[in-house]
């Protein structure tokens, strides 16, 4: 398959429709998600189930702090999966149906997780901002923006251009994250498909493979996760402003011990997963849809 493949509407409609399904899952999770936030960035909140932290923070803030920043992390979202999917996709294309393996995918995936890392690092550092925005006394929760592009010239006029790209290299290290959820994604369907030759495999199928792909992998990689989201806040006092991986990660461990890497875990879990497994329901329903009625065509797997 020639180079040009990378370009064409079947890796498009790939992109569109991860974009929308990552949207429509993390729209009906966004709860979990605040939670996990909270649970990771604020030193003294003991980490409670998952539901009793929503009760508490719905009877002390209101419901609305559940949703507090959602608009940005879906535009975020859409733009970080867009890249993502599209870039997947095109690589995964130009190579021919024999060449597929969980080896392929997982180099793939990486390669993909790199370019959206480098393109779309600056929309995360934002929106982790805007999501705490309020909640303790630090500097960076008193910034006068409320939108992504305000949040964006923001920062970069009043704390530098580097400062958008940070917690970049957990970011990149990260890269693991997706790539072996991807990997182990795309294994499984492959089996399931095999198994559905004349048919399409029914719904829960691609819920079920989703959320065990994203089980994998945040468990693997939660604490690199951790760093990362604390970095791209940079709200820790007993720390200087230019941190870095390897400072935050030694921060972590004398003052909350091993167990202060996996603070959070349970939540992150819970909203991952459920988040990954609707997206990727989502994900494969629009692109059936879209391939079979507009370009009447099955979806290239």
């Amino acid at each position: 398959m020639s180079s040009n493949s990378l370009f064409t509407y079947e890796t498009l409609i790939h992109a569109v429709s991860g974009a929308c399904g990552s949207v429509v899952a993390m729209a009906t999770f966004f709860p979990l998600d605040t939670v996990r936030s909270r649970i990771q960035l604020e030193e003294g909140r003991e980490a409670k189930h998952t539901f009793a932290i929503i009760q508490e923070l719905v009877s002390k803030e209101g419901s609305c702090t559940l949703y507090r920043g959602i608009v940005p992390v879906l535009q975020s979202l859409c733009a970080s999966n867009f890249v993502y999917f599209y870039t997947f996709h095109g690589l995964k294309m130009l190579k021919s149906s024999k060449q597929q393996s969980a080896k392929n995918d997982l180099l793939l995936a990486s390669t993909a997780g790199v370019i959206n890392v480098l393109l779309t690092t600056p929309l995360w550092v934002v929106n982790t901002r805007l999501k705490m925005k309020g909640v303790g006394t630090d500097n960076n929760n008193k910034s006068k923006f409320n939108s992504l592009h305000g949040g964006l010239i923001h920062i970069w006029k009043n704390e530098g251009f580097r400062r958008l790209w940070a917690g970049t290299l957990p970011s990149l290290m990260l890269v693991i994250n997706p790539a072996i959820q991807f990997m182990t994604y795309e294994s499984l369907k492959r089996r399931v498909n095999s198994k559905f030759i004349h048919s399409q495999p029914p719904a829960w199928v691609f819920f079920a493979i989703g959320a065990i792909a994203k089980t994998v992998a945040t468990t693997l990689t939660y604490p690199l996760q951790l760093i990362q989201t604390k970095l791209r806040h940079g709200n820790n006092s007993d720390l200087p402003a230019n941190a870095g991986t390897l400072q935050m990660l030694m921060y972590i461990l004398k003052k909350h011990g091993f167990s202060g890497l996996y603070k959070g875990m349970e939540a992150k879990l819970l909203q991952t997963v459920l988040t990954a497994a609707l997206m990727f329901l989502a994900y494969e329903k629009i692109a059936r849809f879209v391939f079979r009625f507009f370009l009447h065509k099955p979806l290239v797997i």
